[in-house]
């Protein structure tokens, strides 16, 4: 398949999209990779790093090898990835902090046109696939009742396995390897790294998330190429179960004080917007979560005028 600059032009910024959802802990860039048609590239890309790839490098030199891996698609995603994290980190920290419904709004609204958009693609709906939607959805709802971990790590082994994990999630519509690391209590290090431009740790972050991925990218694009009915029905159920994390309206349970000395949410509820105790922003939650679903649609649309 040969690619102009436009092409890549576009790739790039579908890394871009894919780096802002990563940001926000609770909303998985595997699903922005989904709907915006390059989630099974990307899992092929990835596993074509391994050791054949390092004999073709030997063998047949590093122009081969580029093309083996599909260095032009990875490269333009991995910098859209990049431009999007440093960029929007400390703007989506804010509006998270200052206006968090309406960000929640916006992507909880993304987020419940993409479980459309994917089970769409599912091909046979039996017994089996209701069965393997209720595990995902329940797996899913679970861990985003998880309680986080009370302390902060910022040691370099436990940053390493943070990546490592988190990567895992960040790859699987519906999983928010943001809010993994958030359960490890390793998102306001990683995010602290990211905005003071600390290159050691980010660096160790980096490193762990890499092995993380060629790890499991080989598994998922196993269970594409032999059981991708499945698979796609365990995907939606993981992004129904992960609307509850989403949900913009929340009580706070308990509170706990972070490496800052500030109170903030550790243990909370989804509640009704008409029970919210506060301004619950109704009218704009429902505009901007109408403008994520359609344009989710948007997308779609143009996917299928394109095929």
């Amino acid at each position: 398949m040969t690619r102009t600059i436009k092409d890549y032009m576009v790739i790039l910024l579908k890394g871009m999209a894919m780096g802002a959802a990563d940001v926000v802990p609770g909303v998985s860039g595997g699903t922005i990779a989904f709907i915006s048609g390059i989630y099974e590239e990307l899992l092929g890309s990835i596993s074509n790093i391994n050791l054949k790839l390092l004999k073709t490098l030997r063998k047949e030199g590093i122009k081969a090898a580029w093309k083996q891996a599909n260095g032009n698609f990875l490269a333009s995603l991995l910098v859209g990835i990049f431009i999007s994290i440093v960029s929007l980190a400390k703007i989506i920290s804010w509006l998270l902090t200052n206006h968090p419904i309406l960000v929640w709004s916006f992507f909880f609204g993304l987020v419940l046109a993409s479980v459309i958009y994917i089970a769409k693609q599912v091909t046979q709906w039996n017994m089996v696939s209701g069965v393997l939607l209720i595990v995902g959805a329940i797996v899913a709802y679970y861990i985003t009742t998880l309680n986080p971990l009370v302390s902060e790590h910022s040691s370099m082994p436990f940053m390493f396995l943070a990546g490592a994990i988190a990567i895992c999630a960040m790859i699987l519509p519906g999983i928010s390897g943001s809010f993994i690391l958030v359960l490890l209590g390793a998102y306001k290090p990683v995010l602290a790294a990211v905005n003071n431009r600390d290159l050691a740790t980010i660096a160790v972050v980096a490193l762990g998330a890499i092995i993380g991925l060629l790890s499991f990218s080989r598994v998922l694009k196993y269970l594409f190429a032999n059981y991708k009915n499945y698979t796609l029905v365990v995907l939606t159920g993981f992004i129904i179960g992960s609307l509850n994390k989403i949900w913009p309206w929340k009580k706070v349970l308990t509170y706990r004080t972070n490496s800052h000395g500030e109170q903030v949410p550790f243990n909370e509820l989804s509640i009704s917007p008409f029970s919210y105790d506060g301004n619950p922003q109704l009218m704009y939650s429902v505009v901007l979560a109408l403008l994520g679903f359609g344009l989710i649609l948007m997308l779609e649309k143009l996917a299928v005028k394109k095929q």
